[in-house]
Formats: C-alpha cells, sequence, structure tokens
C-alpha cells in the first residue's frame, strides 16, 4: 500500500468581497452557481457552488489598502471552472446577453474565457479544445 494520496479536485476558492448581496447575485447569475449558506457557518461564509466546486465568500477588510489589481505581487491571479465545449459557447453566450464583458483566449490545449466578477477577482471559464488523452496523460 502507497502513503501518495490523491486529490480528486477542486473544492473551492475563497475570496474576500465587499458586498456579499452583490456578489451572491452575479455569481448566480452569471455563472449559474447554487448558494449555500449552512446555519453552523452564520454568517459567512458563503458559497456558491456548482456541484462540488465553487466559491467561498468572506468579507474584504474595508480598511486595509486597495490592492493594485495589475500587480504581480504574491496573490491569486485567477481562478477558473471547467466546462465541456457545449456549456463554454452557452457561457458565452449568456455572458453576450447579459452585457458582461469578457476576453476570449486560445491556449492551444484549452479556449478560455476570462471575466471579472464585482469585486475585481478574474474567473476563467475553460473547456479542453483538444483530446483528452493529448493533454492529460
Amino acid at each position: 500500500m502507497s502513503d501518495n494520496f490523491n486529490i480528486q479536485g477542486l473544492d473551492h476558492v475563497a475570496i474576500r468581497v465587499m458586498d456579499f448581496d452583490v456578489s451572491i447575485a452575479w455569481y448566480e447569475k452569471v455563472l449559474n452557481l447554487k448558494k449555500y449558506q449552512l446555519e453552523k457557518w452564520d454568517p459567512f461564509p458563503i458559497f456558491l457552488m456548482a456541484g462540488k466546486c465553487g466559491v467561498a465568500l468572506f468579507p474584504a477588510e474595508n480598511t486595509d489598502l486597495p490592492i493594485d489589481p495589475n500587480s504581480k505581487h504574491v496573490k491569486i491571479d485567477h481562478f477558473a471552472f471547467n466546462v465541456d465545449h457545449e456549456n463554454y459557447e452557452k457561457a458565452k453566450a449568456q455572458f453576450h446577453k447579459l452585457g458582461i464583458p469578457f476576453i476570449e483566449k486560445d491556449h492551444y490545449y484549452f479556449h478560455s474565457v476570462y471575466l471579472n466578477d464585482p469585486d475585481g477577482h478574474t474567473v476563467e471559464l475553460t473547456t479542453l479544445a483538444v483530446e483528452e488523452d493529448e493533454f492529460y496523460k
């Protein structure tokens, strides 16, 4: 028996937000995530999930100095949700319909769209653009 362990997938990313109501509404409307606010954790974190993957919202410290969003210092650059090709196209159509600006990039193995949530966090939706065995070996 090996002592090694295997990770099954990304559970959540914890982010700090200025306004819970605005962020909850954005993640529900734009990314179709489902809100989980558990009594034992009241008032936070508030989870917004797609299945077993999502974001956990915590309050931002309003008294801290603002962070330059273009800084390359140690911070989360972005977080990504994986979708299949059909849902990737549906997401782009939904973003257009909602008037949500996004940038699309071709990363050869993956195609991705990048958009910003109300607090400026960069969110990526990515889909595999090649056969699975060309990337996951």
